[in-house]
Formats: structure tokens, C-alpha cells, sequence
């Protein structure tokens, strides 16, 4: 395909993360977001529809990603999202493609993020299952009840983490199996806060 001057690039990220939204910008909307005169934003509409990248399905919110395009982030950009819903019945077609999802759009890859593999079933009330993979955002300042991973003695835990005033308590969260909370020395040097959970990406669903 045609390569895109950097507004046409920004003007082309912007639609698509409208589309993702599943929310069609106008014309309008994109002169307001880049602070351009109407005609300008038409223009650069107007471009990106020659160079193969937009198409329009008619109707003031009609612009979408050309299949051409579609079909070159497929190779580089994940999976495709599909499930748009009109008249209350599921729409799940090839042509409905609206844009495709990688595991950096779902997770914010300009901070430090990981994948841990979830061992055992001591976070479940959470919704954090044996098996599971937890996104991690690497650091050691973890706000009081948010879920953490916490490294003892070179073996990681995930749990809710509570930095009190000598201790850090790992609440676990399975009422049913009755695991308790558990203390430990705040400033041991075995004790390490690895970071924060901000994602949990099931591979096993039953």
C-alpha cells in the first residue's frame, strides 16, 4: 500500500481506535481532535481513501478500514475483532472485521509489563484461576488492596498486598478453602514487590 505522510498516519490511528470503540468518528470530530479546519480534515479523509486505506459504507459515521488494509495489520496485528451487534442479533462474519487487537493494545507496553503463569487456586474469588496467565506491571510501589506479586525467598505469589507499618499482608482470596492471610516482614531481604496485576488472560476456558 501507498505510504502515508505522518498526519495521515495520526488521522488513520485515530479512526481506527474510534472504530475499536466501536464508535465511527466524523468528519467533524477528527477537525476537532487535531484542532483543523473542516476542509482539512476532508482532505486528509479524502487521501487515505485513495491510498487504498479507508473505506466509506455511507451515512455521516460511515468510515471504515478498507479489507486491502484489513488484511495487512492481520499479518502484523493479532486477531480480529468481530463482534459487532445490530438489532440485537450477533454479527460474526469476515466482513465485519473492524480491526485487528494484539496483546499490546490490550496492555499498555509503554510501561514494563510481564506474564506470569497463575499456580494454584488461592486468588479465585478473584477471578484468577490455576493456569491462568496474569499481565504484570513491573515495580515495587503497589497501592494498598490493589493485587500484587510479591517474590518470597525466589518463589512469586499473587495475592492482594496491604504495605502496613514493619509488614506486608498477602490477602488471599478463596473464602471456600479457608486460606488465611499472611504477615510478613516488610523490609526482609527475601521479601520483594515485583509489581502490580493489571490483566489476567484465560487460555483454558470450560
Amino acid at each position: 500500500m501507498e505510504p502515508l505522510t505522518e498526519k495521515q498516519r495520526q488521522v488513520l490511528e485515530f479512526i481506527t481506535s474510534r472504530l475499536r470503540e466501536n464508535h465511527p468518528p466524523s468528519q467533524r470530530e477528527i477537525a476537532r481532535h487535531f484542532k483543523l479546519a473542516q476542509n482539512a480534515a476532508y482532505q486528509l479523509v479524502s487521501y487515505l481513501k485513495k491510498k487504498g486505506y479507508l473505506v466509506n459504507s455511507g451515512g455521516h459515521r460511515g468510515l471504515r478500514l478498507s479489507q486491502a488494509y484489513l488484511d495487512e495489520m492481520a499479518e502484523v496485528e493479532g486477531m480480529p475483532v468481530l463482534g459487532r451487534v445490530a438489532a440485537g442479533e450477533p454479527i460474526l462474519a469476515e466482513e465485519n472485521v473492524e480491526c485487528y487487537v494484539t496483546f499490546e493494545d490490550l496492555f499498555d507496553r509503554s510501561k514494563e509489563t510481564f506474564l506470569l503463569k497463575v499456580s494454584g487456586d488461592s486468588m479465585i474469588d478473584e477471578g484468577i484461576l490455576d493456569g491462568d496467565y496474569v499481565v504484570v506491571e513491573s515495580g515495587s510501589c503497589v497501592d494498598n488492596g490493589q493485587i500484587g506479586v510479591v517474590l518470597l525467598d525466589d518463589e512469586a505469589t499473587v495475592k492482594r498486598v496491604f504495605v502496613q507499618k514493619h509488614r506486608i499482608a498477602l490477602k488471599p482470596a478463596n473464602r471456600k478453602a479457608g486460606y488465611k492471610t499472611r504477615y510478613i516482614k516488610q523490609f526482609d531481604k527475601d521479601v520483594r514487590i515485583v509489581g502490580k496485576v493489571i490483566g489476567c488472560i484465560r487460555t483454558d476456558v470450560r
